[in-house]
């Protein structure tokens, strides 16, 4: 089976097990702990297996070595980061407004370069192939409306692999599978200013699985949606988790989020202050700005938004 097909193959799959997604809480394997103690031993019983077996080493997609970054007004952005991502993980990279999430997610693919250091995608450097980073590492701002383009939902999906000077059959096959990917398909016709704001951002969404990306990125994808936007959002992020897709959020909120995590990355003042299983660092978030999960406050089982 070509590369191709198998993208869309592993996506389709993964919907398929979505339809459940309300079941509790589920980790990248699509099980529901009942608590961050049994999360943890299946941690353990899956690090266990990966190390026993060498076809399922981990690899790491993305590794970000000494990063530095200084804006044209003197002002330091990221102070010496360090950090590799694991190919088919959830990360949240957590902090307060100014701490340098964005930033730093805006290197994984050349929109900010580094003033020191370097940032590898699959072992090469983004800043030396920038068209082919941002192919496979696609971004959703934070917001959605910057990043369309088009006159109609499908004319907006087709951007991206237009710029590939794809065929033209081969770029209605990506729209059309991207759109019903994100469930957008009965509105490829309508103009993308008459969407809610959850379909916009599944519309960026759509134009990002167009190009066949290995990794979403999210900045704030809940901001400034209501309850029934958030729950698309976040079962669209679970279900493309699930097709085998790295995601990295950007964050300041985690209770939408801390119950699907694999990893928990917080930032302070452009620095890397902790990285580590979110059950760990649940207590410590309050010290960085950032509002621990409620059920947590309570000592309560950390639960999905989406039972």
């Amino acid at each position: 089976m070509s590369p191709k097909g198998e993208f869309w193959n592993r996506l389709e799959r993964a919907l398929d097990l979505s339809k459940n997604v309300s079941e509790p809480a589920k980790n990248d394997l699509g099980n529901s702990p009942s608590s961050y103690a049994e999360q943890g031993d299946e941690e353990d019983q899956r690090s266990e297996f990966k190390n026993q077996n060498p076809e399922h080493r981990v690899v790491n997609i993305i590794e970000i070595e000494n990063l530095s970054h200084r804006f044209t007004d003197g002002t330091v952005g990221l102070d010496n980061i360090n950090l590799s991502i694991s190919e088919g993980t959830f990360v949240v990279i957590a902090g307060r407004n100014g701490s340098g999430k964005t930033t730093l997610l805006k290197h994984l693919n050349g929109l900010l370069l580094p003033t020191n250091g370097v940032v590898k995608f699959s072992g090469e450097p983004v800043s030396k192939n920038l068209a082919w980073s941002r192919q496979k590492v696609g971004m959703v701002f934070q917001d959605a409306d910057s990043q369309i383009v088009g006159e109609t939902v499908a004319d907006d999906v087709s951007f991206g692999p237009e710029n590939l000077r794809l065929d033209r059959d081969e770029i209605k096959r990506r729209v059309a599978r991207s759109l019903e990917t994100v469930g957008l398909l009965r509105y490829k016709d309508q103009k993308p200013h008459l969407l809610s704001g959850g379909e916009k951002r599944r519309l960026a969404i759509a134009g990002i699985l167009a190009m066949e990306p290995k990794v979403l990125i999210f900045d704030e994808p809940f901001s400034s949606l209501d309850f029934p936007g958030v729950k698309q959002i976040l079962s669209q992020m679970i279900s493309l988790h699930q097709a085998g897709h790295t995601i990295l959020v950007a964050a300041h909120d985690l209770d939408k989020l801390i119950a699907h995590t694999d990893r928990l990355v917080i930032m302070e003042n452009g620095r890397i202050v902790r990285d580590g299983l979110p059950s760990q660092l649940l207590r410590e978030l309050e010290a960085f700005g950032i509002r621990e999960p409620l059920p947590s406050r309570l000592g309560m089982e950390v639960y999905s938004w989406l039972n």
